[in-house]
């Protein structure tokens, strides 16, 4: 599957993610977790549907809906000495979501080896046609999250209104998730702490030098690719990585989330555009479950 070539074939088309009015194709639907961020408009679209994350803060249960307030989940995550967790969406959520009279459903989730998510839609899927009968449905495992499933929203969105199959939409997809890059630098490591993924005295010291990790997804796992000293010096290795590792960024989009720091979003963005142009650049702001990890001051990149 040459990925770069549909994405020419789609982009000669012009169209672009700032508006849902721009697609007048009524006969499928996508369905995400919460984790996905959907540019704006889209989620007042009832083509697109989110099925909300629980989140949990001390005994306090948060629903990943458009009730989030993001600026008090941070500071109550902040003031609580324990880990913030959470839930996937049940089965019955996302098997009620399925019920639509569009010919084909889609479902995008969170990596599978970071939550639950994927085997609850998949199961849903089982649940479902057990229920109402046959229908088309096919469920993603993003192998990433945030603006990685923005990426795949994205691609389907336009290969419905150009036209493809389903099965070939399943197969382009696919193969895109395949390539897709996903960074993201940290500015506060104390979730990490928290839930034990930096002892306290990494943590400490990492505070002290404000050392700032740059992160990658690999094949859905979240490994350390570099660390620098400052958070702007951490945005430079993170453009440099886009720079070296992605080709054919012309026919991309850049798509930057940000947890309660869109100054630092917006550098990002011209670090990497001083470097590369791409076809589209998407800036949004992070929902529920990836304020949690991202915590306040991360900013997530895919391309």
């Amino acid at each position: 599957m040459n990925i770069i070539e549909v994405l020419k074939e789609l982009n000669a088309d012009g169209m672009k993610m700032d508006s849902p009015e721009n697609f007048k194709n009524r006969n499928y639907k996508i369905v995400t977790d919460s984790c996905c961020e959907f540019p704006a408009g889209f989620d007042k679209d009832p083509r697109f549907e989110h099925i909300p994350m629980i989140l949990y803060v001390g005994d306090e249960t948060i629903i990943d809906d458009e009730t989030f307030d993001q600026k008090s989940f941070l500071k109550k995550v902040a003031d609580c000495p324990e880990c913030p967790k959470s839930a996937c969406p049940s089965p019955e959520s996302y098997r009620e979501s399925f019920k639509t009279d569009a010919d084909r459903v889609y479902c995008i989730t969170i990596s599978s080896k970071l939550s639950g998510s994927y085997n609850s839609a998949c199961l849903a899927t089982n649940l479902y046609h057990e229920k109402y009968g046959e229908k088309k449905i096919h469920v993603f495992d993003s192998e990433s999250t945030s603006v990685g499933e923005t990426q795949i929203f994205s691609l389907i969105v336009r290969l419905e209104e150009k036209g493809y199959s389903f099965e070939k939409i399943i197969e382009i997809v696919e193969a895109f998730r395949d390539q897709l890059h996903t960074l993201f630098v940290l500015d506060n490591l104390e979730t990490l702490r928290k839930n034990g993924r930096l002892s306290g005295i990494k943590a400490i010291i990492a505070s002290t030098l404000n050392i700032k990790p740059l992160m990658a997804g690999d094949h859905g796992s979240i490994v350390q690719k570099a660390q620098a000293i400052g958070v702007k010096k951490a945005f430079g290795k993170l453009a440099e990585a886009v720079h070296n590792e992605v080709s054919d960024k012309e026919c991309k989009s850049l798509m930057i989330s940000h947890c309660n720091a869109p100054e630092k979003a917006e550098m990002v963005k011209d670090l990497i555009l001083a470097k590369d142009s791409f076809y589209e650049v998407i800036i949004l702001d992070t929902a529920g479950l990836n304020s949690t990890y991202a915590n306040d001051g991360g900013i997530i990149v895919t391309v």
